[in-house]
């Protein structure tokens, strides 16, 4: 099998050398994503739940890119400066996986690229 970088203009540009995404097979795996406005590259830091928001509307771009979306994302890592935020993103995050939730690892960080308070990483299948 051969790994292909995917990439959408609908999400910020990697900052880093790396791809939004990789695609091998069937899977697709992105990168950290932050709550960049793809549009300025601007870093919107006005509030947890904001950041959450923009982060996987940043998600969802790049697994539109892939042919495949939010619903077939089978594993979610999630970065977090500070674990008392956990139920504010969750608000969010409920809104984005609302049935057949993927599974999901959450783990408090000293520090994120950005000073970001919230990094999400996504696997998800691409459909046939």
């Amino acid at each position: 099998m051969q790994k292909e970088p995917i990439n959408s203009p609908n999400a910020p540009a990697a900052i880093g050398p790396y791809s939004q995404g990789v695609k091998i097979g069937n899977l697709f795996f992105t990168s950290g994503q932050m709550a960049i406005d793809p549009k300025t590259g601007e870093f919107i830091g006005e509030d947890i739940q904001a950041e959450t928001k923009q982060t996987l509307d940043n998600i969802k771009a790049i697994l539109e890119a892939a042919n495949t979306n939010l619903e077939n994302v089978i594993k979610t890592t999630v970065f977090i400066k500070d674990m008392n935020d956990f139920g504010k993103i969750n608000e969010i995050y409920g809104q984005y996986f609302t049935e057949n939730q993927p599974a999901r690892s959450c783990v408090e960080v000293a520090r994120l690229p950005k000073d970001a308070n919230i990094e999400i990483e996504v696997i998800a299948v691409i459909p046939e």
